[in-house]
């Protein structure tokens, strides 16, 4: 498919049918991961494709406990809506991701992405240099994969809310406590449709050679 057009329609995708997922079709979407760019090309992340029935409703325990303690600390968090339509967005929001909670476990797959835990800073006379997270060289990958599987017609959705429990999470996959759960993805076929999620728009986000010049004429 077109590469802007799935950009555009990769929305997260929360409910799926039963119908399998290839090894195959996996390994197109790791592969695509493979290719993300990662600071010095150290390539750091480890994926972890879960299939086992077993293990998949074991995740799904602790998913769903881990969610049960962010759904309420959440909605305290989140302040008062601008209006009606944002308050409904919100609510759609807050019930899909209650409905993966409760049935993640029935993904045909779910793959774990893992970061090592080190530390990108380096020093010289002057000091340590603050070149950035190393996270960031593993959300690109995370990002190509969830973009393939969209090519292939297979819903994703990026999750991070398991890690209030990874380390029930190490002990149930054998993980080493070196590695960081940096992303949790269940995918299979959607149960809903592709398409342009509701976004800021470009106007309110962007400025021009300097902070706070805006242009009124971008959507």
């Amino acid at each position: 498919m077109d590469l802007i057009d799935g950009i555009m329609t990769l929305r997260a995708i929360r409910r799926f049918t039963a119908e399998p997922v290839t090894d195959e079709e996996v390994l197109t979407c790791l592969r695509a991961a493979r290719q993300a760019p990662s600071g010095g090309n150290i390539q750091p992340w480890q994926f972890l494709v879960v299939r086992d029935a077993d293990l998949r409703r074991g995740l799904g325990d602790i998913y769903r406990r881990a969610y049960d303690r962010y759904e309420p600390a959440m909605l305290a968090a989140t302040p008062p809506f601008r209006d009606d339509a944002e308050a409904e967005r919100h609510r759609r929001t807050v019930a899909s991701a209650r409905y993966l909670a409760e049935h993640l476990h029935e993904a045909p797959v779910i793959v774990l992405f893992l970061m090592p835990n080190i530390s990108m800073t380096l020093h010289d006379a002057e000091g340590p240099l603050d070149v950035g997270t190393p996270w960031a060289s593993v959300y690109p990958a995370v990002q190509n994969f969830m973009l393939a599987a969209r090519a292939l017609g297979i819903g994703t959705t990026l999750t991070t809310v398991i890690r209030v429990y990874q380390d029930e999470v190490r002990a149930l996959l054998g993980i080493p406590d070196r590695y960081e759960l940096a992303a949790l993805v269940p995918m299979g076929r959607p149960r809903g449709k592709f398409g342009v999620a509701p976004r800021k728009p470009l106007a309110a986000v962007t400025h021009w050679d300097r902070f706070g010049n805006r242009r009124d004429d971008i959507g």
